[in-house]
């Protein structure tokens, strides 16, 4: 039987129409803080975790839930003579249901200029002990980390007015499961933070032992290919929220990541849009609204966005969902969804509405890849941004200001393209993308076909209408792909440089005129 509560959340997804339903069952709510306020503010009878201890929170929060009456009260067998006569000497009144999620470490380290003071104050202390301690107790209690296990809990209350044993049992396994993550998530940042406050050199950043725990999200009905089986394990509705649609295939959940991590490098600009089909960007565009940046992604390349995932940088509106709707989607990413989009876009069954709540690849910081049946890669998220300092000009001639901003916007896109790859771009727009060819100058040929086949790039010998320009992943080995650039109309360059026959590279972009910009820094993507 749920007789009483504590619902202490960070993230309050559902948390309100979660404890009013309790409220409506007869259970009592214990809260602490901003949780409780929540509650408060909805309208909801709560009792404060301070009043029901008899002891205030203090250090600043730092102590609030470590407290014999909420561990007494979580941790005491029910079925246990002694524990019984216990709780009653020293009033451990029973806690049957614990709703708590952490505070946000992950998310805290990848931060831009985050202090050593700042990830600290988000090592969460009180909510993994609470967890645990429900957890351990999963014979009699019921704990909930994970919102999106709101509906079942509260299906079988109302069926059976506690939950079962089985359900307890699996939601005990993901507590520790998130914990053991979590924990190991921190191990692996604090070394990094502790010696850039000691003005050391940063430690190996590579895990001593590679854990990972993640609980299973949901059986997928089959992998890359209808013979194969898969499942999605982790945390994924911390990140994204499913509106409508059909179920996630296993190859829908790589594009739209891809999607949500490409269109998170434009994510301060003016509205920006991205088409993506396996992975690969197939047209992005900026405009004055969605609507504009989407046409210009269109533009690049109107055969491949058929069946394809399309990313934005801001809620989608009506205009832009309706221009969208003409088209077959698989998927549709966004921070949010105006409701004249969702009102458009809900009318096709199959098309998946995904919110984004958190880039995940930004988020992580790191990404694992398995080589074989227990082998597997790491290595950090390529998050590295173009600063000032990254850029050398390297021929006689520097890039007009429109080709520096064309080429800024390219190298953005360029870093999300399988290798090798190749760019044709304009300073809002992309032109013409070639991806994931044995040779640089055959992603170029591509890029090139793709971009004359639209009308986004001229054809040979005449000059492109606006500024355009050639981005690549990596350095080009030979002059013969700046060579292929320059014939297609590209006016200036950008690649990381570093070739053995740069000079001979360099030597063909000044014959031609065009201006070359070294970055230093190579984004590979296989």
């Amino acid at each position: 039987m749920i007789r009483r509560a504590l619902l202490s959340v960070y993230d309050k997804t559902g948390i309100v129409d979660f404890a009013r339903a309790l409220v409506n069952l007869g259970a009592e709510l214990l809260s602490t803080g901003g949780t409780a306020r929540t509650l408060r503010l909805a309208g909801l009878p709560v009792t404060e975790l301070s009043e029901f201890t008899g002891f205030p929170e203090i250090l600043d929060g730092r102590v609030k839930t470590l407290h014999p009456r909420v561990h007494g009260g979580l941790l005491y067998r029910r079925d246990n003579l002694e524990h019984e006569a216990a709780a009653a000497r020293y009033d451990l009144r029973p806690i049957d249901l614990v709703v708590v999620n952490l505070y946000p470490f992950e998310a805290t380290v990848a931060k831009p200029g985050v202090s050593l003071d700042e990830v600290i104050e988000n090592i969460d202390i009180g909510g993994p002990a609470m967890l645990r301690s429900a957890a351990k107790n999963h014979a009699f209690v019921t704990v909930v980390t994970d919102p999106a296990d709101y509906p079942e809990v509260l299906a079988q209350i109302r069926a059976h007015g506690d939950t079962t044993l089985e359900l307890r049992r699996r939601l005990a396994a993901r507590v520790f499961a998130r914990t053991a993550a979590y924990d190991a998530t921190i191990a692996a940042h604090l070394p990094v933070f502790f010696a850039a406050a000691e003005g050391r050199p940063a430690p190996e950043r590579a895990p001593a032992a590679l854990r990972i725990e993640a609980p299973l999200v949901q059986t997928l009905r089959y992998g890359e290919n209808p013979h194969q089986a898969a499942a999605l394990y982790g945390r994924f509705a911390e990140y994204f929220q499913q509106l409508h649609g059909r179920e996630l295939s296993y190859n829908n959940i790589l594009d739209l990541t891809a999607a949500a991590g490409l269109v998170a490098e434009f994510a301060d600009d003016p509205p920006t849009l991205a088409i993506l089909k396996h992975t690969n960007p197939c047209g992005v565009g900026q405009g004055a609204t969605l609507r504009e940046a989407w046409d210009k992604a269109l533009a690049t390349d109107r055969q491949a966005p058929f069946g394809g995932i399309i990313a934005v940088n801001r809620p989608l509106d009506a205009d832009c969902a309706g221009a969208i709707a003409e088209i077959f989607s698989e998927v549709i990413v966004a921070p949010d969804f105006a409701p004249g989009a969702l009102a458009v876009l809900q009318k096709k069954k199959h098309l998946r509405l995904l919110r984004v709540r958190l880039d995940p690849h930004r988020a992580a910081g790191w990404e694992v890849r398995s080589v074989g049946a227990d082998s597997f890669l790491w290595q950090e998220s390529d998050g590295r941004p173009l600063t000032d300092a990254d850029l050398k000009v390297v021929t006689r001639r520097t890039p007009t200001e429109a080709e520096w901003r064309a080429l800024r916007f390219g190298w953005r896109v360029v870093k999300h393209v399988k290798s090798n790859a190749i760019v044709y771009a304009a300073a809002d727009r992309t032109l013409g993308i070639g991806a994931g060819q044995m040779s640089r100058v055959d992603a170029s040929r591509i890029a090139v076909w793709k971009g004359r086949e639209a009308g986004t790039l001229p054809p040979p010998g005449q000059k492109p209408a606006g500024e355009c320009v050639v981005c690549s992943d990596a350095f080009f080995p030979f002059p013969d792909g700046l060579i292929a650039a320059a014939e297609a109309g590209a006016t200036a360059a950008i690649q990381p440089g570093g070739s053995v026959r740069d000079a001979e590279v360099i030597a063909a972009a000044d014959e031609r005129g065009l201006a070359m910009v070294f970055t230093g820094v190579r984004h590979f993507r296989h």
